[in-house]
């Protein structure tokens, strides 16, 4: 006679799925405080602190600081908390260099799927709001726009895989983009750059919407890594 499965009960099922919610909402929270640097890098809390900041219990807490620390936003410490992570110079290169070769790929990977005019509007609409922002003097409005567009090429690179990843080390980049985004220069070049890229797109060019891309990510690369050594930023 056949053993029936064994399943476990609803309860244990509802727990697990509760558990899960409360580890993702505090990984969530977490990393825009870190993101948006209210939490500076070098900013320390214990466990129990950061359960305290979030109204949380410590176990989601525990488990959202050690993705945060697979992320590459924070060391956790055994015993005494969480450290929020720096970024070096030598980190924003290499973090450039990443996305300098996986963002290209993900255009030539768009351009190969002779996307619909529907499917293109997203890009063109983030172009356009990035164009606005600027005729505007908002540059945070810009930046909105500029890390829509970003990701709208991702989806439409069609590689979640890739996608993923590229959008850790974005995050990782974020808090030294968004510091040194009123001391760089006005980012004109970018919008006209993505309205390029969504030409060479729409042609189905692969090879010139890779080189698009590879062109405009080495040239605002080089500009920030520029700045930050001017500055004698080796740490933020």
């Amino acid at each position: 006679m056949p053993t029936r499965k064994q399943t476990a009960p609803v309860s244990e099922i509802k727990e697990d799925a509760f558990a899960k919610t409360m580890t993702a909402t505090a990984h969530l929270r977490l990393r825009q405080l870190i993101l948006d640097n209210k939490w500076a890098p070098g900013y320390q809390a214990t466990e129990q602190e950061v359960a305290s900041q979030l109204g949380m219990s410590r176990t989601p807490v525990r488990e959202a600081l050690m993705r945060l620390q697979q992320d590459g936003l924070v060391s956790v410490i055994p015993r005494h908390g969480m450290r929020v992570l720096p970024i070096s110079i030598s980190d924003m290169k290499e973090i450039y260099e990443i996305l300098t070769s996986l963002e290209s790929t993900a255009a030539e990977l768009a351009a190969s799927r002779q996307l619909s005019e529907d499917q293109l509007r997203g890009l063109e609409k983030a172009t356009a709001d990035m164009d606005h922002a600027l005729s505007q003097d908002n540059l945070e409005r810009w930046a909105q726009a500029d890390a829509r567009f970003h990701e709208q090429l991702l989806d439409l690179g069609g590689n979640q895989m890739l996608k993923s990843v590229v959008l850790n080390f974005i995050d990782r980049a974020h808090r030294v983009r968004m510091v040194t985004l009123k001391m760089r220069p006005k980012p004109v070049n970018s919008t006209r750059e993505h309205a390029e890229l969504v030409q060479a797109i729409r042609e189905g060019d692969r090879e010139k919407a890779r080189n698009i891309h590879k062109a405009h990510r080495e040239r605002a690369g080089k500009e920030l890594l520029d700045l930050l050594e001017r500055l004698g930023l080796n740490h933020l």
